[in-house]
């Protein structure tokens, strides 16, 4: 399995055994319990780095039998311009492969904006246009 970067982060889940095995395999964390609540389950939106071709996560992913939402899509992230799927833990949390690997021509990627915004943000946005 390729390494993916991700520090740590804290996730609230409703089934332990389902997630502690889904993020083992599918991702290749280490997991432990330790939070009290910080968020409900399936609130969580977390991005991870994938090292190689878009395409090979997603291969990846097909191999667990885990649907991807949306995808590929070309995303700025923290490295810059790259090419994202999504797909969702057992408790519905939003997760993101990104590749940073260029796997089409960059002239495919001129003009592609992407804005990240908060739950909060888009909210506040939507009722300044009301």
């Amino acid at each position: 399995m390729p390494k993916i970067k991700l520090d740590h982060c804290v996730i609230h889940v409703s089934d332990w055994d389902r997630s502690h095995a889904f993020y083992r395999d599918v991702l290749g964390a280490a997991t432990t319990p330790v939070a009290r609540l910080p968020v409900q389950p399936g609130g969580s939106d977390l991005c991870f780095e994938w090292p190689g071709p878009i395409r090979e996560a997603q291969a990846h992913l097909e191999a667990y039998g885990v649907p991807i939402e949306l995808g590929p899509v070309p995303r700025f992230g923290a490295c810059g311009q790259g090419t994202s799927i999504y797909f969702r833990d057992p408790d519905g949390s939003l997760l993101e492969f990104i590749s940073y690997k260029r796997s089409h021509p960059v002239s495919k990627m001129r003009g592609v904006a992407t804005v990240r915004m908060t739950t909060d943000e888009i909210t506040a946005l939507t009722r300044e246009e009301s």
